[in-house]
């Protein structure tokens, strides 16, 4: 191979690491243009060709509606529903090339409930046409009718301008189990409830799950079925868009779960065995079966799967003004043994015969086509295996997306709470952690997401605090194992939001300390939802401690979002593993880390009159002994003192000054 070869794309200069693998990364490439102009057959646009939302589906025309679906493998198809008395073969479809059609001429009412009946192979059966807005369980029975979305009077949107702000502050929410009831909140609780939680708080993105329509609850979004159909579960259409403009209104953006990365088995709801065979949208066969989810796969070397997945993309963004995705299972996408056992310890697993190049060639598709749509919007990836240039720009050689999440520190502060005494935490470990990532690529970081939260693990504070949170959250109740579990509590999600990344994320009542689990109704729990809610009168209740945690939180982000901090890499000052102290300078912040469960200590510093102290884990509004006014004399003439199981952040006055001057 030429040299020129081998520096054609930044990612080689980036990360040297990926030299040896120049060829794949041309390959890479190569199949990404391919690909696009084949299908973009001379169109300028992306867009362009990810329009199947505005071609298939229900669309009003003059004097009447068009229906239209791809099906290549049907012999029959006919359209029926309430509104022809739901006479199953007066709307016959006609065929062509694989595309059925039929025009409806008259009105088709508002929310009016629909299905197709298809004939193939001598078999009839029944499916939710595609492309809906909106599906609706039916009564008494475990599946589901298509609903006409088209309400007289388009949504007012009131957001034009909105731009995401920046640092990346994202609060991770369920909307089902976002309110304090036993039961499925709404869209509309969620916008007059928890929305004004979160701004006040001071982040400044949402990221909303299980949005795409799901047939079972339980799956967390994460099996969905409809891909352009906001969950029933919820609210309506109109109930998601009110949620978002809301959003924007108070300065935050939406980022929501999008999941392409495989599809619920369900034949009447959703693609998988559309036109009655396996293979239409998904692979054929047991190559289409995902081994651990019991889920179908999608084909991306299709062009019609393409179309279907990109034009969900673009619909997802353009109908509901989203600000981005989080894609969700990129991992499975990435390999071809959907990295189930995979350690990914050498570069060569991310270069060889199991990358599914067909998926990366996908992804890099859905990023461009975002960015097309909305240069400014947020795309994140959930790779847990780390592949080389996920967060590069595809001119780079990279697959294009802004973040990845940083999901092994989550995995460590798990391990290291269920296998060691905090006394017995390796320093060394946890800054390589903290800091562990791809050169050039962004990451987002967080201790725990609604993963670390799920039913067979706990929250960090209930690893922290277990049983003696029924009994001691109570400000006047004295108990050691509480006061090291707040502490702790901040200084794990204080070190991780400041140094672990270049954006950072909590799940909904992680901040405070939300006790217990995450448990979806099910048969194992009697389906009860006294599992699948946030307690947010905890964090409320004045008698209570997670309050404490919740108003550190609150600094915490406010500290962040005044700052420029993840413009630059952190910078290790010190580390003494005896001592447990961990020291480190990022931006215009120096922060000290004592670990230690009994003994305090001097921290030095060079002139220690140019600091100010900008946040301390153990102020009194956090719980803690230090008054914020004083800091009763914690700055000396020869540094800080670090108290036990505390960590202080300390500012330059020089820039504190300059900052108030700007």
């Amino acid at each position: 191979m030429t040299k020129e070869t081998k520096i054609k794309y930044n990612i080689l200069r980036i990360d040297p690491y990926t030299e040896p693998y120049a060829f794949d990364i041309d390959l890479r490439m190569r199949r990404y243009e391919e690909t696009k102009r084949a299908l973009l057959k001379g169109q300028m646009k992306l867009s362009s060709f990810a329009d199947g939302h505005l071609f298939f589906g229900f669309h009003p025309a003059n004097g009447g509606w068009f229906y239209r679906e791809w099906a290549p493998n049907a012999d029959e198809m006919f359209l029926f529903g309430d509104f022809n008395g739901w006479d199953r073969t007066s709307y016959p479809m006609r065929k062509t090339n694989g595309y059925w059609e039929i025009f409806i001429p008259g009105k088709i009412p508002h929310e009016s409930k629909t299905r197709i009946m298809i004939q193939a192979k001598g078999q009839y059966f029944e499916r939710i046409p595609l492309y809906c807005k909106r599906v609706v369980q039916i009564p008494q029975y475990n599946t589901f009718d298509g609903v006409i979305w088209q309400p007289d009077e388009p949504f007012l949107w009131t957001d034009e301008g909105f731009c995401p702000k920046k640092p990346l502050m994202i609060y991770e929410c369920h909307i089902g189990m976002s309110g304090e009831k036993e039961g499925i909140s709404t869209f509309a609780e969620f916008t007059e409830t928890v929305l004004p939680r979160i701004k006040r708080l001071g982040y400044t993105a949402v990221q909303v799950m299980a949005v795409m329509e799901h047939p079972y609850y339980g799956s967390f979004g994460y099996q969905v079925s409809n891909f352009f159909a906001v969950s029933s579960w919820f609210g309506t259409p109109e109930d998601f868009k009110a949620l978002v403009n809301a959003a924007h209104g108070m300065g935050l953006a939406v980022i929501m779960d999008i999941v392409h990365s495989h599809v619920v088995r369900n034949a009447v709801e959703g693609p998988a065995v559309f036109d009655g065979t396996d293979h239409q949208f998904c692979m054929g066969g047991a190559g289409g079966d995902h081994p651990a989810w019991g889920t179908r796969l999608f084909d991306y070397g299709k062009p019609e799967v393409l179309r279907f997945l990109l034009s969900g993309v673009n619909f997802w963004m353009t109908e509901y003004h989203l600000d981005g995705f989080r894609f969700d299972g990129v991992t499975s996408m990435l390999y071809h043994h959907h990295g189930l056992g995979v350690s990914f310890t050498d570069y060569k697993q991310y270069f060889s015969l199991a990358t599914d190049t067909r998926a990366v060639t996908y992804l890099q598709l859905a990023a461009a086509l975002c960015k097309e749509l909305k240069p400014e919007c947020i795309l994140v990836a959930e790779d847990m295996s780390g592949m080389p240039g996920m967060c590069l720009p595809i001119e780079d050689g990279g697959v294009g997306f802004d973040y990845r999440l940083g999901m092994g520190l989550a995995d460590h502060y798990i391990k290291m709470l269920k296998e060691q005494k905090d006394e017995q935490w390796h320093l060394g470990t946890l800054w390589y952690e903290l800091t562990n990532r791809r050169p050039g690529e962004k990451v987002i970081a967080y201790c725990e997401s609604h993963d670390q939260a799920l039913v067979g693990d706990k929250t960090i504070m209930f690893w922290l605090a277990d049983r003696e949170m029924y009994l001691h959250m109570d400000k006047n109740s004295e108990n050691f194992v509480i006061d090291r579990a707040l502490s702790l509590h901040k200084m794990i999600r204080l070190i991780t939001c400041v140094c672990a990344g270049e954006a950072y994320l909590n799940f909904m009542g992680n901040e405070f300390g939300h006790p217990e689990w995450i448990d979806f109704p099910r048969q194992g729990n009697n389906w009860s939802f006294r599992y699948a809610r946030r307690q947010w009168s905890l964090a409320d209740n004045p008698f209570l401690r997670y309050g404490y945690l919740l108003e550190f939180d609150r600094v915490m982000t406010e500290l962040i979002c005044g700052s420029d901090i993840y413009d630059s890499p952190a910078r290790l000052l010190k580390i003494r593993e005896t001592e447990k102290i961990l020291a480190f300078e990022r931006g215009e912040f120096t922060f000290i880390f004592n670990f230690h469960h009994e003994n305090s200590f001097l921290y030095p510093l060079k002139n220690p009159q140019r600091f100010k102290i900008a946040l301390h884990s153990a102020w009194r509004s956090f719980g803690g002994f230090v008054d914020e006014r004083s800091n009763e004399g914690l700055l000396r003439r020869e540094g800080i003192v670090a108290d036990r199981r505390t960590a202080v952040v300390l500012r330059r006055k020089d820039e504190e000054t300059e900052k108030r001057k700007t």
